[in-house]
């Protein structure tokens, strides 16, 4: 797996989940691969970065975006 992920690559991988899971509940909860993918994304737009690396992020997300990563191929 790469060791750097992109701003755009989380929001796909995100997007990607919410179509396999949509949100439930009356607050619209994502599921909880989404969800651990929100963490890093919003971290990198607060912190303008152009990428993230995913060593830095919770071993959820990690196998969320792995799961991304290999529907893609």
């Amino acid at each position: 797996m790469q060791s750097l992920i992109t701003l755009s690559e989380i929001e796909s991988a995100i997007n990607f989940w919410r179509q396999r899971s949509p949100s439930v509940g009356e607050e619209l909860r994502l599921c909880k691969e989404a969800s651990s993918l929100a963490t890093p994304y919003a971290q990198m737009i607060i912190e303008r970065k152009v990428e993230f690396p995913i060593a830095s992020m919770s071993e959820a997300a990690q196998l969320a975006l792995k799961t991304w990563l290999e529907s893609r191929v």
